[in-house]
């Protein structure tokens, strides 16, 4: 069994309907993509799975839809449009621009890189016996790697934090970081980008028709606070939680569905008393891990990575980082946002953005954390964790293999597919057309008769259907099926009136939740 690389990931995801390049008869819109059909049911999975999880389990947390377009002076409170930016730099042989943190964090990845690939080999020379935590401050080599991270992770920290775009350049050229993809080490001067994508309001020309994408879901419900808490009867602690399109004008898109344009964002606010926040931060960072690992995530593969650099809005940050096959990136954000979304819109609207306290008989502005997912890179992470590469055995002793999508089964776009054994024989077809047109008033089913058996079986392996059940000339005799397990390959003759509680066993969603 071997994870597909990540060019094979793309391919895969293409070939068989699940995410295609965005207007692409017209050769494509870079880092804009289209979900297809089998894409959309397993990003709509997730969603739900998000939404119950965030929603429906917790009696203190609801949900609103706010609107893409906010008054723009939002976004004037929020810090945007004066503070949220990208630090560029462009290669002056290769006219290619990147973010210049970004090749700083790559070549930090590098480093550490070697300080493991050390740590490995003396893992293997001294076996049950080696301390590796020991080795790392008696070792030189490694020692001399781990302290060159640390402090590239400083100084990067400080340039960041500072808005230090000199600073930033003078790491970059100190560190001789390279083009990527040409070597090349003519850079320009460091500047800043503003992510924001703006419009205009129906007719009106200048500033005062300006509108913006939103370039995150949070402020619509910063804004809504009070309407959600006076109509909801909440009492702090309490949440917000919205899923919804965002928009960013990344100059520098790359690694297919990670990083977009438009994307989608998956975030509860929790609002809570001020001086609580500390707990508040620990309690969601272990909750959103147990979240990802109720997938069946390895542990292995998710880990926190605390801000080096915070957020002008924050008091302490978190990413939870999957190893992507192009190493950790983070896939999910917590943060410690403090007061200032709400002081700031109630500074700049002139409204009271406050909460009586009942219990202390006293109004304050909450403090806010925050816990945020991008739907789209929670789907990749999933796919590059399912999608894997098996030799199996067949039934006439040979070995062949199959690219098999193992997701969790709430997740799996089609639940099972009823295959007749033979297409041309009547008997065959109508009993498997009759158990698919029972089948789909519970769950997304699938009936196809386009091949042989075998192919069959492999297509819906690549979709990640968990179950497959074939109707063949036994089936006629007593109305029993072979039901075919995606994972372990194992088949059992089930009762067809059975076949709906079994699969409902296997495919519920709360199966995520005990």
């Amino acid at each position: 069994m071997a994870q597909i690389d990540f060019k094979a990931l793309i391919a895969h995801c293409k070939e068989y309907g699940f995410i295609y390049q965005s207007s692409e008869v017209y050769d494509g819109l870079s880092a804009v993509y289209d979900y297809g059909p089998y894409g959309s049911e397993l990003k709509n999975n997730l969603k739900e799975y998000w939404w119950r999880s965030m929603v429906h389990m917790h009696d203190n947390i609801v949900g609103i839809d706010a609107a893409i377009f906010m008054h723009p002076l939002t976004w004037k409170a929020s810090g945007h449009v004066d503070a949220f930016n990208d630090p560029l730099i462009d290669n002056k042989d290769s006219k290619r621009r990147y973010r210049a943190d970004v090749l700083v964090e790559d070549y930090m990845d590098k480093v550490m890189a070697k300080a493991n690939k050390e740590l490995d080999k003396a893992a293997k020379r001294f076996g049950d016996d080696f301390d590796r935590e020991l080795y790392k401050t008696t070792n030189p080599r490694v020692k001399g790697y781990l302290d060159k991270y640390n402090d590239i992770k400083e100084r990067l920290g400080n340039a960041m934090s500072a808005g230090d775009l000199e600073g930033l350049k003078g790491l970059i050229d100190e560190l001789e970081i390279a083009d990527p993809d040409t070597g090349s080490r003519n850079w320009t001067d460091v500047r800043q980008f503003n992510l924001m994508f703006s419009t205009q309001l129906g007719n009106i020309a200048g500033e005062e028709g300006k509108l913006y994408l939103r370039p995150e879901t949070a402020q619509g419900i910063f804004v809504n606070f009070l309407n959600v808490q006076k109509t909801t009867r909440q009492k702090i602690p309490f949440g917000i939680a919205q899923i919804g399109k965002a928009f960013r004008n990344e100059i520098v898109a790359r690694q297919f569905i990670f990083r977009m344009r438009e994307f989608e964002q998956m975030e509860m606010q929790f609002f809570i008393k001020p001086g609580t926040q500390k707990e508040w931060y620990e309690h969601w960072k272990e909750a959103r891990m147990k979240w990802h690992l109720a997938l069946g995530t390895p542990q292995e593969k998710l880990q926190f990575h605390d801000h080096d650099a915070l957020a002008h809005y924050a008091d302490a940050a978190v990413d939870i980082q999957f190893q992507f096959p192009f190493g950790f990136k983070e896939l999910e954000g917590i943060h410690s946002r403090t007061d200032f979304d709400l002081s700031s819109h109630q500074e700049l609207s002139g409204k009271k953005m406050q909460y009586f306290d009942p219990e202390l008989q006293e109004s304050y502005v909450p403090y806010v954390v925050e816990t945020s997912i991008g739907c789209d890179r929670m789907f990749l992470a999933t796919m590059s964790n399912a999608l894997q590469t098996e030799t199996v055995v067949g039934a006439n002793g040979k070995e062949s293999t199959r690219d098999v999508l193992k997701l969790h089964p709430a997740l799996a776009p089609v639940k099972c597919a009823i295959l007749p054994l033979k297409r041309n024989e009547e008997r065959l077809v109508k009993m498997a057309k009759d158990i698919f047109n029972d089948l789909r008033l519970s769950f997304n089913v699938q009936y196809d008769d386009t091949g042989s058996i075998g192919k069959l079986y492999r297509r819906q392996d690549a979709i990640g259907t968990p179950f497959c059940i074939t109707v063949d000339f036994e089936a006629l005799d007593d109305n029993t099926v072979t039901v075919r397990d995606r994972d372990t390959l194992e088949q059992e003759r089930v009762p067809i009136e059975k076949l709906e509680s079994l699969i409902r066993d296997k495919v519920d969603m709360k199966q995520l939740f005990v």
